[in-house]
């Protein structure tokens, strides 16, 4: 870990923030915004939180769907237990992770996944966009009726793309960078409430017409 990254993290607010209030990372900022934006989680509730690790987002959802809500965390890698929180070691995409979860549906789907960095932007967008497409493909799966998917995408031409194919399935599509979000960060998450498991694909929309950040549709 390099000096200078080093001393960019000591300075950034939410980093510090995280450290005091004991969070698992800053990136629980971004879930708490997103949640008192766009009113994902209510008490007791059932959310699926993909490339959970280390736990931050897990946390949040947590404590906003507490006493009686459940987190089901899916990581490779280990997460720290908490109350509340089913950790399950495995990949999206895995063909045995469906069965693995249970018969029961999830009323938020979250994905905060980020592909392995290569430094090219237009392979990292890419891939960045896969991810996605393999959460929505699981959130398909699993969503109850009017849940909820969030998921974190970077920024490129393929991003509009990605959003039409998410629209038929939810009443309601947004896009937004969250202000935890660093500013030279291309991240930005897109936000699809309303599940509809029984919508038919239509006709795709002008992609002129899809949502800009930080607006809804």
């Amino acid at each position: 870990m390099g000096r200078r990254f080093v001393d960019q993290r000591r300075r950034d607010p939410y980093y510090r923030a995280a450290q005091r209030e004991g969070l698992r990372s800053r990136a629980a900022f971004k879930l708490a915004y997103l949640d008192d934006r766009f009113q994902l989680f209510r008490r007791g509730a059932r959310v699926l939180d993909l490339g959970a690790a280390p736990g931050g987002w897990s946390m949040i959802a947590l404590d906003r769907i507490a006493p009686t809500g459940i987190v089901v965390a899916v990581d490779p890698r280990p997460i720290a237990p908490a109350e509340g929180l089913r950790v399950v070691r495995g990949r999206v995409g895995d063909p045995s992770l469906v069965e693995r979860l249970g018969e029961a549906s999830f009323d938020v789907v979250l994905s905060d996944m980020s592909p392995s960095i290569s430094g090219a932007y237009a392979t990292d967008h890419a891939r960045s966009v896969d991810l996605v497409r393999s959460a929505l493909a699981l959130a398909l799966r699993v969503l109850a009726p009017r849940g909820a998917f969030v998921a974190k995408v970077f920024a490129g031409d393929m991003v509009d793309e990605l959003v039409l194919e998410v629209q038929p399935h939810f009443t309601e599509v947004a896009r937004t960078k969250p202000p935890a979000s660093r500013a030279p960060s291309s991240e930005l998450y897109v936000v699809a409430r309303g599940f509809r498991p029984d919508a038919r694909r239509r006709e795709r929309p002008d992609p002129a017409r899809a949502p800009r950040p930080d607006s809804d549709i």
